[in-house]
């Protein structure tokens, strides 16, 4: 099933221009791309094509060298990065409220407390001995600690398990069904096929095509 939803799409978060070098090294040359209400865009490409560094920057963990991002009027961007980005010597629920801390929300125990529930973390374990699927669904509550509008899902399926990986795509539906828009890397072409409304693919830190995904499937067997 497709994450697309039948509402009427508006423009949440844009690129204009965005690149990325560090020194002489060009790891993203300049890009334009929208994230719009109800679309899950898949972005793929090779190792080292640029994806995990064009997502630091939609997320502002990471400065673009060139260009401009615009993020529509009180919208909030959620990003689950490839490595987890949540402390080792916390436990799952502390981890929760003190990222519930840092978005200011009102009462950041009990959103923390209905997070961890919700995705049925553990509570007395620190997060450096949680299985990897744990940790995973520790840094998707994360993301979506504030409801955010727009959710960055960097490589979200990698080394899970089945039952995981349906979860997490669940997680990512509801999000889409609810206006949101969510961009996720993938490698793997099922996912590609089964949850993208649209594809967007970089090479070398180039983009090399943009559109829906059967014109990617087209494109991609083309010599």
């Amino acid at each position: 099933m497709s994450l697309a939803s039948a509402s009427v799409a508006e423009t949440l978060l844009r690129a204009s221009a965005v690149s990325r070098h560090f020194g002489r090294v060009i790891a993203l040359e300049p890009i334009d791309l929208e994230l719009c209400s109800g679309e899950a865009v898949a972005l793929v490409g090779p190792n080292g094509a640029g994806k995990s560094t064009l997502m630091s920057i939609l997320a502002g963990a990471l400065k673009a060298s060139e260009g401009q991002i615009a993020v529509k009027g009180s919208a909030k961007v959620g990003w689950l990065p490839q490595r987890p980005a949540h402390y080792g010597r916390l436990t799952a629920l502390e981890n929760l409220v003190l990222f519930a801390r840092l978005e200011q929300m009102d009462e950041p125990e009990q959103e923390a407390a209905r997070m961890a529930e919700r995705f049925s973390l553990p509570s007395d374990r620190l997060s450096a001995y949680l299985s990897i699927g744990n940790r995973q669904r520790l840094s998707l509550a994360i993301a979506l600690l504030g409801n955010p509008n727009v959710l960055l899902l960097d490589e979200p399926t990698a080394s899970l398990d089945p039952k995981q990986r349906a979860l997490l795509w669940r997680e990512a539906q509801r999000h889409v069904a609810g206006g949101g828009a969510v961009l996720f890397s993938s490698q793997n072409p099922e996912e590609v096929e089964r949850h993208a409304t649209r594809v967007v693919a970089l090479d070398s830190g180039r983009l090399v095509f943009g559109g829906s995904p059967e014109e990617y499937t087209v494109w991609e067997r083309e010599p």
